[in-house]
């Protein structure tokens, strides 16, 4: 690893954080050890581990602030409220809560560039702050647009509050040097915010897991699948964007007319209880708890066919951290998403999988039925994606993509140390 870096003080503001391993946290880790292997004196601010189940890490428990290190990077942890259900108001005091107490006695050393991770508002403030402070460059790289989310997922009471997000989110954006975008389907709505196009950057996120390497019956056998079932996985978070509920549904169509289909629910999240409640009746649905990290390739793999939903008013909002992974497993993807949002969109250009209508159960048997009866398409549709992760999704790349972003902030504040976006003095 080079030097890029050396001499440089980066600080980067997350909210999620290894030891979590799913969502945007293996991304802000990644980058935050990448830099600090480069050569850069690297800090993290994020809270305590809590993502996927909404529940704090055991180890974590009980703890108001700490600092540890990992990977060559000091992670200042800051204790926050951790909802158990997602709504308006309780993700605003998730927001207030990080935002209060992250925002006391941050890391003192002055950096020379702070990078936020957006999908927190209260991340993107506190980054902004100590840029302002400082008088360094602020980096936002959006795995989510808050504002699209709150009016697009379902979250109870989003649509009163997405105004409101919608200003703040503004104001982050316009206020950064550079934005790093996952998609470039969120390019047109970040300029819309007033942010200059020559300020935004696609930056997708790289596939961070390995390739399957575990004799794929041995794996099956031990998930209690057997050889002659066909097992459709949806593997990740449970929450309200992804619209879970067309499984439950798909899984009563199966248990009438398609017997050899096992559905499986793997992960954890704010809506597991719920579905745990609306299958209760289904012996074709089951339900795992997350795979450790260096299982979850393994278990991808021993699938037939991996699920991906989301809800029909989730467009351009977000990009789901879990497709990098299933297009590295070499399994099939079944796609019940909108037809003109991101993820629709990369599907499509990985060729990796098949699209269908969005909450809608029964053309999502139909899907799963004629890949059942057509293994030939289903194994050559697998096969497009760990080719499509080495063209676009490696980890080289995506890392260099970062590097790129980070050096440009840098170069630009070197040549003009004074200048700040016009915005910035409002």
């Amino acid at each position: 690893m080079t030097d890029m870096f050396s001499g440089c003080r980066v600080l980067l503001v997350s909210t999620n954080y290894a030891p979590e391993h799913a969502g945007i946290a293996p991304y802000a880790t990644l980058t935050a050890e990448h830099l600090a292997a480069s050569g850069a004196d690297v800090d993290v601010l994020t809270g305590m581990p809590h993502y996927p189940g909404w529940r704090v890490h055991a180890d974590y428990r009980g703890r108001w602030r700490m600092v540890e290190s990992r990977g060559g990077v000091r992670v200042h942890r800051r204790r926050s409220f951790v909802p158990t259900r997602q709504t308006a108001l309780l993700r605003a005091a998730y927001e207030a809560g990080f935002l209060a107490h992250g925002s006391i006695r941050p890391p003192a050393a002055r950096p020379d560039l702070v990078l936020s991770q957006m999908p927190t508002l209260a991340g993107g403030v506190i980054g902004g702050r100590i840029a302002r402070r400082h008088r360094v460059p602020h980096v936002v790289v959006v795995q989510d647009l808050m504002s699209a989310a709150a009016a697009q997922s379902g979250i109870r009471g989003g649509g009163r509050v997405a105004s409101v997000v919608a200003g703040v989110e503004s104001r982050i954006l316009r206020t950064a040097a550079l934005i790093g975008v996952v998609h470039e389907s969120f390019v047109d709505r970040v300029t819309a915010m007033g942010v200059p196009g020559s300020r935004v950057r696609v930056v997708p996120n790289w596939s961070h897991v390995t390739p399957p390497t575990g004799d794929r019956r041995a794996v099956r056998a031990r998930l209690g699948w057997r050889d002659e079932e066909f097992v459709l996985l949806h593997a990740g978070n449970m929450g309200l964007k992804q619209g879970l509920e067309i499984l439950v549904e798909t899984a009563r169509i199966a248990h009438r007319d398609t017997p050899r289909l096992r559905i499986v629910l793997m992960g954890d999240g704010s809506q597991r209880r719920h579905l745990e409640h609306l299958a209760a009746d289904l012996p074709n649905l089951h339900f795992l708890p997350p795979a450790a990290h260096a299982d979850f390739p393994d278990v991808l793999a021993a699938a037939d066919l991996l699920a991906l939903t989301q809800r029909a008013s989730v467009g351009d909002m977000s990009l789901p951290s879990k497709l990098t992974s299933y297009f590295a497993s070499g399994r099939p993807t079944v796609a019940s998403v909108a037809s003109q949002g991101g993820t629709a969109q990369e599907v499509r250009r990985s060729g990796a999988g098949v699209l269908v209508r969005a909450e809608d159960p029964v053309a999502l048997h139909g899907s799963v039925v004629e890949l059942m009866r057509d293994p030939d398409r289903s194994a050559a549709l697998g096969a497009r994606g760990p080719a499509y992760v080495r063209e676009r999704l490696s980890l080289e790349a995506g890392l260099g993509r970062i590097t790129a972003v980070v050096s440009e902030a840098l170069a630009h504040s070197a040549r003009e140390p004074e200048a700040r976006p016009a915005s910035d003095a409002r």
